[in-house]
């Protein structure tokens, strides 16, 4: 019996499960470049390269042993644009008997794939992706009967799972958890490391001139693109942040500053999360790093915590809990997204240099995400649907299943406290600690209200003040709302006023 193996554009794997027990003297391997995936969201153009120039640099690895690889370009003639319909082609092309295919990372292809057997038929065999470290069926059991769901405890469990960082069933050091000492603002003399970039071989500058002309319209520059398209590349990064850059990595990883795009931070995501890099061997290589007393606990530590605790996290409860999800919206927010999200261009440094990074290289730091332009968000009350959507389209490592929970739970509160304990709001005085972009911005961090004061601030009061019904009863802001209260009648109209007149100015934009 012949099968069709099914490659998806995240499973440059060789050890994926869709391929483990291929017959290269029957089998045929299909990948295929769909415009439907290129436009349900018109995602940033380095993305794009990337995805495309690692699927053709994966396919010719397989052809190297002698697998039979049905490559389908996007500018193949006869291309459906479709999963299904190039799968249809597929096994009228090959004769197939059945489809081999690992479980996709995105619910409404998931239900797609579950749909073929019925509509193909021929049977259809969806295997589970063991690359992750956490299967769904044992994170559902964790989170079955939970109040609530907290990627600390979850963390623990993966840690007395894995062993890893443990003293038997102690944390190595004594303590779980050193993000209190993961929080340093970068130092104004600190020598920053150089980043090592790809050049583009003659495949990738071929998918860049394919990307330009088709999707020219789509945000970003691709003038700037280096990232790793093959797994070799994708190990000479992990090595390259192991050895010059996880030392300083848990000081600094919250820091920002202006014009520098990537300080100590692993740059590694887009290779894991399109599977040019599994997460234990990045996993391993951080602990090796441990051992050999090359990296402090500290910042092992913090960049384990990314790996076996956020990631594992975001994808178990994406799983749990799609559908429904997506679709609540805890704070009725409903503004539309600026402008400036697009261009970059306002007068709040800060967003200036999040948003330019964002176009320049397809990628921002957490910090940036969350307490940037995630706050930013929250604070005026934008769409979560909008904000989600700009997610998953201008960052070269977002993919539904990490980026919805970590923008509908993490940074909007739009679950209303199914993720976190409370919103990650904030107002200027935590971007001036943890960044030098207010040295160069037009607004004072110091300034509540004026002309001159930091939006954030007014904002950061409205949104407690808007959402009071909301949020007064959650324990964890108590402190703000205590800080609210000795607040006069006089000093909260001031700020309502000044906060309006910023959302109607910007939705005039």
């Amino acid at each position: 019996m012949s099968t069709l193996h099914l490659i998806l554009g995240d499973q440059l794997s060789r050890s994926i499960t869709a391929l483990q027990d291929i017959d290269p003297e029957r089998d045929v391997v299909l990948m295929a470049e769909l415009a439907d995936e290129a436009l349900y969201v018109p995602h940033h153009k380095q993305k794009l390269v990337l995805i495309f120039s690692a699927m053709r640099h994966f396919a010719a690895e397989l052809e190297s042993e002698k697998i039979e690889v049905d490559y389908v370009s996007l500018e193949d003639k006869g291309n459906s644009d479709s999963f299904t319909g190039e799968v249809e082609r597929a096994l009228q092309r090959h004769g197939c008997e059945r489809i081999v295919v690992t479980e996709p990372g995105e619910w409404r292809v998931m239900e797609m794939m579950q749909s073929w057997e019925e509509r193909l038929e021929v049977p259809v065999d969806i295997r589970p992706d063991d690359r992750f470290l956490c299967s769904l069926s044992e994170f559902s059991e964790w989170a079955e009967g939970r109040k609530a769901l907290r990627m600390e405890f979850f963390y623990r469990e993966m840690r007395r799972k894995t062993g890893w960082l443990m003293d038997d069933r102690d944390p190595q050091g004594g303590r779980w958890n050193y993000d209190s000492e993961n929080r340093k603002a970068l130092p104004k003399k600190l020598s920053l490391p150089r980043r090592d970039r790809f050049e583009p071989n003659k495949t990738t500058r071929e998918v860049m001139d394919m990307v330009q002309n088709r999707f020219s319209d789509h945000f970003g520059e691709l003038d700037e693109f280096g990232w790793a398209v093959t797994r070799e590349d994708a190990l000479e990064a992990l090595d390259h942040f192991i050895t010059v850059c996880l030392p300083k990595f848990g000081d600094y990883q919250d820091a920002m500053k202006s014009g520098e795009d990537f300080l100590f931070h692993s740059l590694i995501s887009p290779y894991l999360n399109i599977g040019l890099l599994l997460p234990r061997e990045v996993c391993e290589a951080a602990l090796a790093s441990l051992g050999d007393e090359h990296a402090p606990l500290p910042a092992v530590e913090g960049f384990l915590r990314q790996i076996l605790g956020w990631r594992e996290f975001m994808r178990g409860l994406y799983w749990l809990l799609m559908p429904d999800y997506a679709d609540s919206n805890f704070l009725e927010a409903k503004r539309p997204l600026p402008d400036f999200y697009w261009t970059g261009k306002t007068d709040m440094n800060c967003l200036s240099e999040a948003i330019g990074n964002t176009r320049r290289n397809a990628y921002a730091h957490h910090i940036q995400r969350l307490m940037v332009t995630g706050n930013f968000a929250l604070l005026t009350g934008i769409d979560p649907a909008k904000v989600e959507e700009w997610y998953l389209l201008v960052y070269i490592d977002a993919f539904e299943w990490v980026e919805l929970p970590n923008t509908h739970g993490m940074a909007l509160f739009a679950d209303g406290g199914v993720l976190a304990s409370k919103p990650y709001a904030a107002s200027g005085a935590y971007i001036n600690r943890m960044s030098n972009h207010c040295g160069d911005c037009r607004f004072n961090p110091k300034e509540k209200l004026g002309d001159s004061a930091c939006p954030f601030n007014y904002l950061y009061w409205n949104f407690l003040l808007e959402n009071e019904q909301r949020l007064r009863s959650n324990p964890r802001m108590g402190l703000a709302y205590r800080n609210l209260d000795r607040m006069s009648s006089e000093q909260s109209d001031a700020i309502r006023e000044q906060a309006v007149g910023f959302l109607d100015a910007m939705a005039s934009e």
